[in-house]
């Protein structure tokens, strides 16, 4: 059996955890520069608050309504994760970290699932006060159907089991084809022609029609709805054959040195992301744009592919590459919103060298990197970084309702009055 852990809108549940004040209360929580609605609080859904919805068009509503509004916080909530997922890994066999809020669990060989469940959701809310649902079924998309129906009916009190045929069918009658998990927005439609509107009517498709119009991705599903498993726990975390970091600035920038700045600091992450997998990169692409949104503005967007002479992953070389890259494409007279690197050609590292010419020192380079990458996960945050880094007060995330980092920053610590 599988089980799907799912938090409660888990970037509100968050904030809450540190301000109790705000429990029962509307609770939005914004995306980067706080542009838009990325989390709601029930109390935010029932004021038909939708995801995505600009805030700038929510300013009557959140005044009239005393909405609480928060920056995006993702220090505290990757932090409030980590702690959610600790929990969980030392009561499972074997889990598989899904999201930042989710993780399948393996729950094989244990008895009494409905109780068992409730215990794991009563141990995360007393371990982080982070309220969780559970669902469980037979198979990883049945068991985050099941987690819907925890979530949405209170009778459930947070735990869903589907453990039985008539079960199954009931729950596929009343979830639409479109909230199942590897049905998007394409398939959807294609089955809505062939009259298919719930996850049961897409079980009643004869195999051999799944198989040819929507092939092995579309029979999977399929397949997985009908208590046939065919996908398990992936519980070896996957290197990445890319690597990226970009951020829209919080002003509109203008001048080299800045952007500079912001490519250096970006470039700086994608080495300490790439010496976690024990990755070297061959080259780097280095992009800017300006505001796409903005037709009053002049428009312009490049990007520069880079390589090194050699594969690396020292955060010297690398930011320099990029800000080569970043100095033939910069044009002036325009207003830059975004820039990023992406580090595009990953080979694993070998221990030896590899030019005739490269007279570079990598076993000090190497133990230098290691050094750095110690300190600053000690810290949870960049305590060394290269000078060029700057402090980038000109190009940061616009965060102006952000919530202290409670856990992540000695300096924000919460502080109790008796």
């Amino acid at each position: 059996m599988f089980g799907l852990l799912d938090c409660n809108n888990f970037y509100v549940s968050c904030e809450r955890v540190f301000n109790p004040a705000l429990c029962q209360k509307p609770v939005l929580v914004l995306s980067n520069n706080d542009g838009c609605v990325i989390a709601r609080s029930n109390e935010a859904k029932a004021l038909g608050i939708q995801m995505g919805t600009p805030a700038y068009q929510l300013k009557r509503v959140i005044e009239r309504e005393k909405i609480h509004v928060f920056s995006s916080n993702y220090a505290l909530y990757a932090d409030m994760s980590g702690r959610v997922m600790q929990l969980l890994e030392s009561c499972v066999p074997a889990m598989e970290v899904y999201s930042i809020d989710e993780a399948f669990l393996d729950l094989t060989g244990i008895t009494q699932l409905t109780s068992f469940g409730r215990k794991i959701i009563q141990m995360v809310m007393r371990g982080t006060g982070i309220p969780v649902s559970l669902g469980i079924a037979s198979t990883k998309t049945l068991a985050k159907v099941a987690n819907k129906f925890a979530k949405k009916y209170q009778s459930y009190q947070h735990v869903c089991l589907i453990d039985t045929q008539e079960k199954r069918e009931k729950a596929l009658r009343l979830t639409n084809i479109s909230d199942v998990w590897g049905i998007g927005h394409r398939l959807t439609e294609k089955l809505h022609q062939e009259g298919v509107k719930t996850a049961y009517d897409f079980t009643c498709l004869p195999r051999a029609w799944v198989r040819q119009n929507l092939h092995l991705g579309g029979l999977c599903v399929w397949q997985e709805l009908q208590g046939e498993k065919c996908l398990d726990l992936e519980q070896e975390e996957m290197e990445k054959k890319q690597i990226c970091t970009s951020r829209s600035f919080g002003e509109m920038v203008t001048e080299l040195s800045v952007l500079k700045e912001a490519i250096a600091t970006h470039a700086a992450r994608c080495a300490a992301k790439l010496r976690k997998q024990n990755g070297c990169v061959v080259s780097l692409v280095v992009f800017i744009s300006t505001n796409v949104h903005r037709t009053d503005l002049p428009q312009y967007w490049k990007s520069q592919l880079v390589s090194l002479l050699v594969p690396s992953d020292d955060t010297r070389e690398i930011v320099t590459a990029a800000l080569h890259g970043l100095e033939q494409i910069y044009k002036q007279g325009y207003n830059y919103k975004k820039a990023g690197v992406i580090l595009t050609e990953i080979v694993a590292k070998v221990p030896f060298q590899q030019d005739l010419f490269d007279e570079k020192n990598h076993e000090k380079a190497f133990r230098l990197m290691q050094a750095i990458d110690q300190i600053n996960g000690f810290y949870h945050e960049c305590k060394i970084r290269l000078a060029v880094e700057g402090t980038g007060r000109r190009w940061r995330l616009k965060q102006e309702k952000r919530s202290l980092c409670y856990t992540t920053n000695w300096r924000e610590l919460i502080r109790i009055r008796t």
